[in-house]
Formats: structure tokens, sequence, C-alpha cells
């Protein structure tokens, strides 16, 4: 896609939400656009949306190898509830397991690193072929994603995030109003869900994501920054 292109594409999504913006950049971008959902605490809003455009959207599920057990079970209810039919699972590639991460313990040692193995590279790989991807961010997650931008431009593609100034009781009433299945976990404390090995239940009083990597200075995953490809 050109540059001339993807900028007026960006300002025709720009200031628009929800399942409107879905809609329009199903319309700009056809079949070179996908759904990045880890079918997590708040996931089944955006996919909802997704579904009531397209049953066929294409949506990419990033398996990291460590998630819940119950979320694989969440993933599979989900996507039949809804009728998707373009769920597509994503793993990390074998060869980086074994060279990156053969204990399984990088997690403890390297979080960073063991995020771009089982996420950041597999999602790069899964991009290829697309010119834009939407994300469930939101603003009131944490204060870094408060300076987000509801249509960004990285690695050369558009990013949308079509919920990122919902509060949580539009987010909630979206729930009742639809009667969307809760992941298991949400009613256990955990309003973000990521792997099992780097998520804790939230405290009162904290925020979203203070439950992913507890203790440690890491906020995202990193598939928010730019370039995801494999690096050295």
């Amino acid at each position: 896609m050109t540059e001339t292109v993807r900028h007026s594409a960006r300002f025709r999504l720009d200031g628009l939400s929800g399942i409107d913006m879905i809609t329009h950049a199903l319309e700009v971008y056809r079949d070179r656009i996908a759904l990045v959902s880890s079918f997590g605490a708040e996931s089944a809003v955006l996919l909802h949306m997704a579904a009531q455009v397209s049953k066929d959207f294409p949506v990419v599920f990033l398996d990291t190898g460590k998630l819940f057990a119950v979320t694989y079970d969440y993933q599979a209810d989900l996507a039949a509830h809804l009728g998707l039919t373009n769920v597509r699972t994503v793993h990390p590639e074998t060869v980086d397991i074994k060279t990156e991460d053969r204990s399984g313990a990088l997690w403890r040692n390297d979080p960073d690193r063991c995020c771009a193995v089982r996420k950041t590279w597999p999602l790069a790989r899964a991009l290829e072929g697309f010119d834009a991807w939407i994300t469930g961010r939101k603003k009131f997650q944490n204060i870094d994603r408060k300076r987000v931008s509801g249509v960004q431009i990285q690695d050369d593609r558009l990013v949308l995030s079509p919920l990122l100034d919902w509060p949580q009781s539009d987010l909630d009433a979206y729930f009742e109003l639809h009667d969307l299945p809760r992941h298991p976990l949400v009613k256990e404390g955990y309003p973000s869900i990521g792997c099992f090995t780097c998520t804790m239940p939230v405290g009162a009083g904290e925020d979203q994501r203070a439950g992913r990597w507890q203790g440690q200075a890491k906020t995202e995953c990193g598939i928010h920054r730019p370039s995801l490809s494999p690096a050295a």
C-alpha cells in the first residue's frame, strides 16, 4: 500500500470507534486487515463487533504455549458462540523455542525475550500480507495506554484500536446487552489475562494490568512497539 493511500485511510478512520471503525476499516482494506485477539477478559466485545461486520473476519489468536487452560476452552467456545469462521491460531516457531527457550523458563529470566519469541515474532509472521490490524487496547487499562492514538502506523501498517476511549462501564453494558460470555478468570480477580506464568489477580484500586509481570517494570508484551520482526 502506498504512503498516500495509507494516510488517506488513516484520515477516514480517525475519530471513529467501535463497530463504525471496524466497518469502515473492512471497506478500505477488505481482505488485508486482521483482528488480533488474546481471547482475554474483554475480547468478546471486539470479537462480537467483528462478527457483526463479517463472520469471516480474519482473527489472529496468539497461542504462546503458556496460556491458562481455561483460555483455550474459552477461545473455542466464544468463537463458536459468535460464529467466527476465520480464527487463525498462531504458535511460536519450534526452532525459536529450541534455540531461545528450551527449558521453558525464559519468562523468569528474560520476560522481554520470552514475549518476543512466543508472541511478537509469531505475530510478525502472521501479519505478513496484511496492511492493517485491529487491537483491543483501552486507555483506562494503565497509564502507558493513555498516550495511545486510536489510529496509528506501526511497521508500515495501520493499527486500529476501536475501543480505545471506551470506559469500563460501556464495556460492561455491551456484555450485558449482547449476553456475551465472560472469561472464567474474570470473576477470580483477573481483569487482564495473558500467560499463566506472568499473570496474577489484581488488588482493589490497582489498574487493570497491574497483575501482568507483577513486580517488574515491564507493562507491555511488545507487540505494540515498532518493529515486530525477529531480531538477534
